[in-house]
């Protein structure tokens, strides 16, 4: 019943204001416009529709709110006047009263906001669907005082969240049972995957969490600035962080009148996002501009500054492998490669035929190299690429949503950025640098010394192993002595083949490294 009054609730929003007619006056046949126009009869639609849009989606809550977000990054698939107004849904979404946040600071910290901080200001800096921020000045233990920003969580947000997510899932179970395309698209995983990071995202510790390990993780690189968690103040409703002073990265203008290098910025972009994904496997997924802004302090001028870390994406050892292939591979034009790594993978069935796959993939993605991002229509992409993967069975991959989603975020921004962006040259060194890593004899040297220990442990009980087994002859069976000397000498041999085995392993790595590296300087 509740997943029906909730879907109830989201066809009355759809017609209070205006949603239908919005999406039937968007087509170009007049009897479709005439539809529209017809259906809009009684109702009070003089709003702009990019305004209704927005109010309907705050209305209808965190999920629908983070849609918006998403494609208010994405101003080449959405006219520029909705582009606009969804933009506001990043940082500007009505914010809750003041009054409450300070009742849930002090329920949970057990003491009044005014012994916490020195200052508090009761005006959010900025509320989105999930929490708002206020500005504040800690009061240390020591007397010192620190500027801070304190997130605040939105009073009643699982409710509503559990509500959309039990809505989604029962669609999901249509989808797959009713759609041709049901098993491959694998909706009920999709919905899991989504379940999992919006209820991550309703604990601010963990988010604390998360942002202390993508500052270690980016310590050194010189790229992004990440705000210091304050961990006597971390709770999982409140989180208490280091204050950071930047200019929203949508700010262009500013930037640039500030001396600020706006191509570096998009190629620095990619080279963080990329960093974040294939070496760490630990990455930012919720990089719309209202989470990003950018240092115009001259010790760190021009460099970014990430905030809102509720959602993180995650890979495996085998999904950075995977993946940094294929992107090499589609980098470097090898099309047949791209299509036997979806073979190996299991994402198409194995009897795909390799020539007839590669052929597909090469259709799709040639014509779009070697052109900056204002040359690329991504609709057109985005259809080829579906059409592509239903001819083929290609299976979606649920692990992997997160990071197509914030690819998405990525070129949008980069499009805002600057638009003559070479996305794909920006990215291939760094992932072939990254391969030549993975296959070189340093990764071969990290290996010894992760499995060392194990060794070292092993190695001081091999004398007793021997010796007790060396007593069993003695106990009746002599021959077990002749078997274990031949076993012995059997044993040496194979360790002097394996030491110049390894040896020679290492030797064909540097050659191979020191060809790659030719290879990319000529």
């Amino acid at each position: 019943m509740s997943r029906l009054g909730r879907g109830a609730f989201i066809v009355f929003i759809v017609l209070r204001y205006g949603l239908d007619e919005l999406v039937l006056s968007s087509f170009q046949k007049p009897w479709i416009r005439l539809l529209a126009r017809i259906l809009s009869v009684g109702r009070d639609l003089r709003s702009p529709r990019a305004v209704r849009l927005r109010e309907a989606l705050e209305r209808l809550g965190p999920i629908f709110v983070k849609f918006g977000q998403v494609l208010s990054t994405r101003r080449d698939l959405l006219p520029l006047d909705i582009a606009e107004e969804l933009a506001k849904l990043q940082d500007r979404v009505p914010p809750f009263s003041s009054d409450i946040a300070v009742d849930t600071i002090e329920r949970a910290f057990h003491k009044p906001v005014d012994t916490i901080f020195e200052s508090f200001e009761r005006q959010p800096v900025a509320s989105a669907s999930i929490a708002q921020v206020h500005f504040a000045t800690l009061r240390s233990k020591t007397g010192e005082l620190r500027e801070v920003a304190v997130k605040v969580l939105r009073p009643g947000m699982l409710p509503v969240i559990q509500k959309d997510l039990s809505l989604m899932r029962m669609m999901a179970g249509w989808v797959e049972n009713l759609s041709a395309d049901g098993k491959r698209l694998k909706p009920r995983e999709v919905v899991a995957e989504f379940d999992k990071y919006l209820n991550d995202e309703l604990d601010l510790v963990r988010e604390a969490s998360n942002a202390a390990q993508l500052r270690r993780n980016m310590e050194g690189l010189d790229l992004v600035l990440i705000p210091e968690m304050i961990w006597d103040y971390c709770h999982n409703e409140v989180l208490v962080m280091e204050r950071m002073h930047g200019v929203p990265i949508s700010h262009v203008d500013r930037l640039r009148e500030a001396g600020v290098d706006i191509p570096k910025l998009a190629r620095d972009g990619v080279t963080l996002f990329f960093t974040q994904v294939f070496r760490d496997g630990f990455f930012h997924a919720d990089m719309h501009p209202g989470n990003i802004q950018v240092s115009l302090d001259p010790e760190s001028f021009g460099r970014y500054i990430s905030l809102d870390f509720g959602i993180v994406g995650t890979l495996t050892e085998y999904d950075k492998e995977y993946l940094a292939q294929n992107f090499t591979a589609f980098f470097r034009r090898d099309y047949k490669r791209v299509a036997e790594l979806h073979i190996e993978s299991g994402w198409v069935p194995p009897d795909t035929r390799v020539d007839e796959l590669e052929s597909a993939i090469r259709a799709v993605c040639e014509p779009y190299f070697d052109r900056p991002l204002k040359e690329i229509s991504l609709g057109m992409v985005l259809m080829r690429l579906f059409q592509t993967s239903r001819r083929f069975q290609v299976e979606i991959q649920p692990q992997l949503v997160l990071l197509q989603k914030t690819l998405l975020n990525i070129e949008g921004l980069g499009r805002q950025l600057d638009p003559e962006l070479d996305l794909w040259s920006t990215a291939k060194p760094f992932l072939e640098k990254w391969m030549l890593d993975q296959i070189g004899p340093k990764k071969l040297w990290e290996e010894l010394k992760a499995q060392a220990p194990h060794y070292a442990k092993l190695l001081p009980q091999l004398p007793r192993l021997l010796h007790d087994y060396l007593k069993q002859p003695r106990q009746g069976d002599a021959k077990q002595l002749d078997q274990l000397l031949a076993e012995q000498r059997r044993t040496n041999r194979l360790l002097q083949t394996l030491i110049y085995a390894g040896l020679g392993f290492v030797v064909s790595l540097l050659v191979l490294q020191v060809g790659m590296h030719l290879q990319l300087i000529y």
